[in-house]
């Protein structure tokens, strides 16, 4: 393996650090030079210093214009924040003992690589401190503990383990996974937020379907989703591939190389895939909505995986045979909502989280109800943007998806362009009338009442749901339809029944 190339702008970085060492030993360890190695973008700078390592990090914040944050100071790391750059964190670490010892102290081999700062930052020849193997583990693309010790002093590397071999396509050495299953019992002692945020990793790779499969295999899957392993053997309609666990599987692994950037090595999924985003052309801000933080750096693409893996979470407890002894679910996606609710709660995602992830759960199934025997009618497509909000395009491709992982293998390309089809003119019925979606007012509630001679209450805002609807439905389109409509209205009558039809 060649030796580490960082980019100007890391070992421009790396040069103010050596500049404040002043004599002291420091060195980059860890992920920077897996990292680097692996001809990875670095995003992070990981740094092992002598002596005040704090103080080191203030000084680094205060040349470079950064933001200082004492992470943990009894064990002295920091952090530095940039605002600018293509590597925007730099975390710095107490050196414990000489550098050897410090790297055996580590957890996998594939981090107990360093390198002098001063070296790497004039771009000089050097020889990495590797007392572990981990530059072998690195060629070999295996995670291997450095101590099983490792998991007993810090449970959350259970789940880093499984992440960092999705992250980077590795593998697990034999005896790491029979560690890892040893331990299994232990990751409740680690935080619920730091369990949310390893997972997060695992989402927001290309890999998160496998791993999953990987969690399962260790022992991992049960302490985490116990409400999605239950589903492990419940068996589904003929038109279903998978049972209802390896269906929910499916589906994160179908959104893993539906949300690729590039196009998938696999020669049965590229075709799909070229297939889906041909549609999809429709709708070109789809890419950058899917990679909105909606929170501490979760992305919309990240939380759409979440859901992915719960969105039939509930058949198990609504499987019911009908007279014909066809397999119902009927309610699965309200039931279904309630406990995505609650295991988002559980790990700490945010409230606006937790709501994101409920609603697709809810509505998964609200694409394929839209058209019923014909195309979707301006109000049924009004109703699905209303309920969906800011969720919609999640909810179209979880659709997706999901007849992806419901055929299985039996997916053929005639079909899926169908499907993909479909979903592409239900973004572009919006795109070419922003009225469906978002009717302008034509009426404000002052003006209702005053019309209606009604006082202020709950009437008021049923009777202007009724008229966005008749209105989003191509029923009204001027200020004076709009009264005459709010006029015909029985009292208190709710808005779906307000106007004509019914909920598609």
């Amino acid at each position: 393996m060649s030796a580490p190339r960082l980019s100007d702008d890391a070992r421009a970085l790396l040069a103010v650090a050596a500049a404040l060492l002043a004599g002291e030993e420091g060195y980059v360890v860890g992920g920077t030079l897996r990292d680097a190695l692996l001809d990875r973008p670095i995003a992070d700078l990981d740094l092992a210093v002598a002596g005040d390592a704090p103080g080191f990090a203030r000084a680094l914040a205060d040349r470079l214009g950064g933001h200082f944050v004492l992470l943990d100071e009894e064990r002295g790391t920091c952090r530095v924040a940039l605002d600018q750059g293509a590597t925007r964190i730099i975390d710095v670490a107490l050196l414990r003992g000489d550098i050897v010892s410090d790297l055996g102290k580590r957890d996998f081999t594939i981090d107990t690589l360093a390198a002098p700062i001063e070296a790497l930052a004039a771009g000089a020849a050097v020889e990495l401190i590797d007392p572990h193997g981990g530059e072998r583990d690195l060629r070999a693309g295996v995670v291997r503990l450095v101590s099983e010790q490792a998991l007993v002093d810090d449970p959350l590397r259970l789940l880093r383990a499984v992440r960092l071999a999705a992250q980077l396509d590795f593998r697990l050495a034999p005896e790491t996974a029979e560690a890892l299953r040893r331990h299994a019992g232990r990751l409740g002692e680690a935080a619920a937020e730091r369990q949310r945020d390893e997972l997060s990793r695992m989402f927001a790779t290309e890999r998160a379907g496998p791993a999953l499969r990987l969690l399962d295999e260790v022992g991992l899957l049960e302490r985490l989703f116990p409400e999605v392993t239950a589903a492990r053997g419940v068996t589904q309609p003929k038109e279903h591939y998978y049972d209802v666990f390896d269906h929910l599987l499916e589906t994160v692994a179908a959104l893993d190389w539906m949300l690729a950037n590039e196009e998938p090595a696999d020669a049965r999924v590229e075709p799909l895939w070229r297939a889906l985003w041909e549609a999809l052309a429709v709708e070109p801000a789809l890419r950058p909505y899917l990679a909105i933080e909606v929170s501490e750096g979760r992305s919309r693409a990240a939380l759409l995986k979440l859901a992915g893996l719960l969105h039939d979470v509930a058949k198990p407890e609504t499987r019911a045979p009908d007279a014909t002894g066809r397999i119902r679910f009927f309610g699965h996606a309200e039931l279904g909502a309630e406990t995505a609710r609650r295991v988002s709660r559980r790990l700490r995602f945010s409230r606006r989280e937790v709501d994101l992830v409920a609603t697709l759960v809810e509505e998964h199934l609200r694409p394929t109800q839209l058209g019923g025997d014909g195309p979707p009618t301006r109000r049924a497509l009004f109703r699905f943007f209303r309920d969906t909000g800011e969720a919609a395009e999640s909810v179209l491709l979880l659709s997706l998806a999901d007849a992806l992982a419901a055929r299985g293998p039996g997916m053929d390309l005639d079909s899926w362009r169908g499907y993909a089809a479909y979903i592409a003119r239900v973004l572009a019925r919006r795109n070419e009338d922003d009225t469906i979606a978002r009717p302008p007012r034509l009426l404000s509630g002052n003006e209702l009442m005053a019309a209606l001679a009604i006082g202020p209450g709950p009437e008021v805002g049923r009777l202007l749901a009724a008229i966005e609807e008749a209105q989003a439905a191509g029923e009204v389109s001027t200020r004076e339809e709009a009264l005459a409509f709010a006029r015909r209205q029985p009292a208190n009558a709710p808005p779906a029944l307000a106007s004509a039809g019914g909920r598609p």
